[in-house]
């Protein structure tokens, strides 16, 4: 089974706790709900540009 980050992302911003998504999908691991927030922070870390 294939899960999303995007989808992952989503619920987590939709308030749905860790705990409920592994329910729902027990193929998941509390380390890949990890992976995906890492994931989405490395994607929005810019570089800084200073005057």
């Amino acid at each position: 089974m294939r899960i999303r980050v995007t989808d992952i992302l989503e619920m987590l911003a939709d308030n749905v706790s860790f705990n409920e998504i592994l329910e729902d999908f027990p193929d998941l691991e509390l380390a890949d709900i990890q992976a995906c927030l890492l994931f989405a922070a490395r994607r929005t870390d810019f570089p800084r540009l200073t005057a």
